[in-house]
């Protein structure tokens, strides 16, 4: 079997360490066991539990109408209606109707701007992780593998994602047709909760293998289009995390071993020369987990200005 190195950085600074896979080894099986001890149960879960509440409570507002016949929302994450009054439009999707030459309707454009707008404030990738349903997937995958230590897989290329998005676009001009929804994991998750279905269900369980067997922590952040999408809208966002308490990381490793996009962390955490604690890269989807199980307090939530280091 192969190791994967999920925090390796071809492009490392010589100043930055960073702790091996062999450490983050040691970190698997219970990558909170310090905070619980140093700061308790909640304050070692929160954000965890906060994320979860919020995507279980978007995805029951969706299935309370088909299942329940209450319609506070009607549609899907790609396109929706909120008590009759609020669109909100997956601009990924919006892009791949303009691409096969339909019009929108103002609506469309009215929810696509409204979702584009907070995206663009809060981190694009807050979508991926505070919302998707399908992170419930990927984070069970990677759980899977940290609890029984599989190191099977490599993830490909982050820039996958961007070339399978760009190539969405084409076919969609193409084709005349709304491409990525006729497989798009969280589409099929939604169908697969309300009308079943071997081929949704299919999906949603091809890309829990794949993270799980295939590519460590490999749908999001590598292959996902629409998390692509969202990577681009939040790149200038205000919400982001900061390293500030750094000179009381004690290299426990904890943060890389619960961080679904590790590469982020050693030149904030470590960096020399003057690099700022601001995690600014889009890549980080503002989960808060590195938040939770530091039992040092070493990171914070705080906005892309605040320079301040310990």
């Amino acid at each position: 079997m192969s190791t994967t190195a999920p925090i390796s950085t071809p492009n490392k600074p010589a100043s930055v360490t960073q702790p091996g896979p062999a450490a983050i080894k040691t970190k698997a099986h219970n990558p909170s066991a310090e905070a619980i001890r140093d700061k308790g149960w909640w304050k070692a879960h929160q954000w965890l539990v906060l994320r979860r509440l919020s995507q279980l409570s978007i995805l029951a507002l969706f299935l309370l109408g088909p299942l329940a016949g209450v319609w506070i929302v009607k549609g899907n994450l790609s396109s929706s209606l909120t008590l009759g009054v609020l669109p909100l439009t997956d601009p990924f999707l919006l892009a791949q109707v303009v691409a096969a030459r339909h019009w929108p309707e103002t609506a469309a454009l009215l929810g696509a701007g409204i979702v584009i707008a907070f995206y663009a404030l809060v981190g694009g990738r807050v979508f991926c992780s505070w919302v998707c349903p399908v992170n419930l997937v990927t984070d069970g995958a990677s759980w899977l593998r940290r609890r029984f230590n599989i190191t099977t897989g490599r993830a490909p290329k982050r820039e996958l994602r961007f070339w399978i998005l760009g190539a969405v676009l084409v076919m969609s001009a193409a084709t005349g047709m709304v491409v990525w929804e006729a497989v798009n994991p969280v589409s099929l998750m939604h169908r697969a909760l309300i009308f079943g279905g071997v081929v949704a269900w299919g999906g949603v369980a091809a890309v829990f293998v794949f993270d799980l067997l295939v590519a460590p922590r490999g749908w999001c952040g590598h292959v996902c289009p629409m998390g692509a999408a969202y990577h681009l809208i939040g790149k200038g966002s205000l919400l982001r995390v900061s390293a500030r308490h750094s000179s009381q990381c004690n290299d426990c490793a904890d943060c890389y071993a619960v961080c679904p996009e590790p590469h982020i962390i050693p030149i904030p955490l470590k960096g020399k020369s003057g690099a700022l604690p601001v995690i600014k890269t889009a890549d980080c989807t503002n989960c808060g987990r590195c938040i939770d199980v530091c039992s040092k307090n070493v990171f914070v939530f705080t906005h892309r200005f605040d320079t301040r280091r310990d």
